[in-house]
């Protein structure tokens, strides 16, 4: 895993994309970090050290793997640009086909309908009670 600067990482997930428009997937990963091992955030928090935590964002296509940590003060600018970048490679998703409601209703109905107009059952005779003999 290579650790970039931010404008270096957005430059690589672009090439990301484009290799990936005719098969394949890139995958971002967001995660909270100190980038400390847990022992060093332990010993700091008992001495009343603050911890300040990054933003660790990761990028795979399954062969090759980047990531860039950002700081609080970095994130806005960094998400704007990934956003852009996001929105340029948006195009090579495929639509998604969706049931229409209404014709999916139609059929239904119709079954319904021809259940209706067929002879509808008839419940025998209740026999006559021995009183109105």
């Amino acid at each position: 895993m290579v650790l970039l600067q931010p404008d270096p990482f957005l430059n690589e997930l672009t090439s990301m994309f484009e290799r990936s428009t005719e098969k394949g997937s890139v995958w971002v990963t967001l995660k909270r970090s100190s980038m400390k091992c847990k022992a060093t955030r332990k010993k700091m928090e008992t001495a009343g050290e603050t911890i300040e935590y990054r933003c660790l964002v990761r990028a795979t296509d399954g062969k090759k793997t980047i990531s860039t940590s950002l700081s609080a003060r970095d994130y806005q600018k960094f998400q704007a640009s990934y956003a852009t970048v996001l929105k340029a490679h948006m195009n090579a998703l495929k639509k998604r086909e969706r049931k229409d409601k209404k014709k999916t209703a139609e059929p239904e109905k119709k079954q319904a309908s021809s259940k209706k107009k067929s002879e509808p059952f008839k419940k025998p005779a209740a026999p006559a009670s021995k009183a109105s003999q």
